[in-house]
């Protein structure tokens, strides 16, 4: 078993700060879920990457917060395919298994570019969107009327709240009230909050409760719901790539770059680096 730790989706210019942090243990095959969930809460990353039945090109994964298991996560596949680029000489190509289904990842020994699952999308309405509304200390006035509230699975759940200009900065969440919604509706995502500064071109806060952290500085899963949300309300005209920056209110500043296809899997890329 090899214990490695990294900082996934890092912004173009160097910054030991950026990135999300992420554990990737290699050769977890010895490993119990009890085993799994205590290494995860000592690294005390939002997520922790074990991996067993690697091979060049493939490898299955699973995933767990400080809390829990999770079916997937963007930032420490980004940092398990570059980290198994740089420690066991890995295919251009990576197939990894996860609990939400195969996901193949375009590695290199800095980078790599990660094939969502297939993405659901559905809208929220009524008494729940006043509830999430409520655990974001947000009033309706605060939406982005453009962008109406969804949920969205990109490997996970993810409630999904596009605001105006102006109330990112200000987004101070109750974490015990938005866990206790999360947990009673299955939400096992984080809550991505976004706001629209272009056309293609997103900032975004991820309150992560559930992970067991109050935010979480870069999400891959989230992202590629985004991308799948705006294309599927017809919110942006595709093919398109867009930037997600996210992090910098978390004191770690992330980037991530989503891009969506006419149809079929989007796709996300970020860089990773050792720590």
């Amino acid at each position: 078993m090899e214990i490695l730790r990294y900082r996934a989706f890092t912004t173009v210019e160097p910054d030991e700060r950026s990135g999300n942090p992420a554990g990737v243990v290699m050769d977890a095959e010895e490993l119990s879920d009890a085993d799994m969930r205590r290494i995860a809460a000592e690294l005390g990353f939002s997520e922790t990457a074990f991996l067993t039945a690697i091979e060049q090109d493939a490898a299955r994964v699973r995933y767990f917060t400080p809390r829990a298991e999770i079916a997937f996560c963007g930032h420490a596949t980004i940092a398990s395919g570059v980290a198994l680029a740089r420690h066991r000489d890995a295919a251009p190509v990576v197939r990894l298994t996860t609990n939400a289904g195969l996901v193949p990842v375009e590695v290199t020994t800095d980078r790599a570019t990660l094939v969502a699952v297939d993405t659901e999308v559905e809208e929220l309405h009524g008494d729940l969107v006043d509830q999430l509304l409520a655990a974001l200390r947000l009033d309706r006035e605060a939406l982005d009327p453009l962008l109406p509230p969804a949920l969205v699975h990109g490997g996970n759940l993810h409630p999904l709240v596009a605001v105006r200009p102006g109330v990112l900065g200000r987004l101070d969440h109750d974490a015990e009230a938005l866990l206790r919604l999360q947990d009673r509706e299955g939400w096992d995502g984080t809550v991505p909050v976004v706001h629209r500064m272009s056309e293609t071109h997103f900032a975004s806060r991820n309150p992560f409760p559930r992970g067991g952290i109050r935010e979480d500085p870069a999400t891959g899963s989230a992202a590629a719901g985004l991308g799948a949300y705006l294309r599927a309300g017809g919110h942006v005209d595709v093919p398109t790539v867009l930037t997600v920056e996210q992090g910098a209110d978390a004191g770690r500043p992330s980037s991530l770059v989503v891009e969506v296809p006419r149809d079929g899997r989007v796709r996300v890329t970020g860089t990773a680096e050792e720590m």
